[in-house]
């Protein structure tokens, strides 16, 4: 089965603001497991101007990781900051305060059940 780009904007979206969640964290809410490079160049294929609140996305160990030009990780610390979102000077981020994975869990699973009740 592909997994398609889409899939992972789809779950990105979801991510209420001043939250984050990790690329293996999104992998899993689209049900690939072990996808988490694949939601990398998803995001890395993002065009200027898109709505996916791409920033919201950090790695597994709680740190921003973006590498997609020199000022990506700044920009995306203060896209953060902005939300509200506490980013050490090393670009650090406390997942146990921060992580949106059972927010977003719980926000496909009643749209999953309202698509099955209509």
């Amino acid at each position: 089965m592909t997994f398609k780009f889409e899939e992972a904007y789809a779950v990105i979206k979801r991510i209420p603001k001043g939250m984050v969640m990790s690329y293996a964290g999104v992998a899993r809410q689209c049900g690939r497991p072990g996808a988490q490079r694949v939601v990398g160049y998803a995001l890395r294929a993002l065009q200027t101007g898109s709505t996916v609140p791409w920033w919201r996305v950090i790695n597994s160990q709680g740190r921003i990781s973006n590498s997609s030009s020199p000022d990506a990780p700044e920009r995306q610390r203060e896209l953060l900051v902005a939300e509200g979102v506490v980013v050490s000077e090393d670009y650090r981020i406390h997942l146990r305060l921060y992580d949106a994975e059972d927010i977003v869990y719980a926000k496909l699973r009643r749209s999953r059940a309202r698509e099955l009740g209509a």
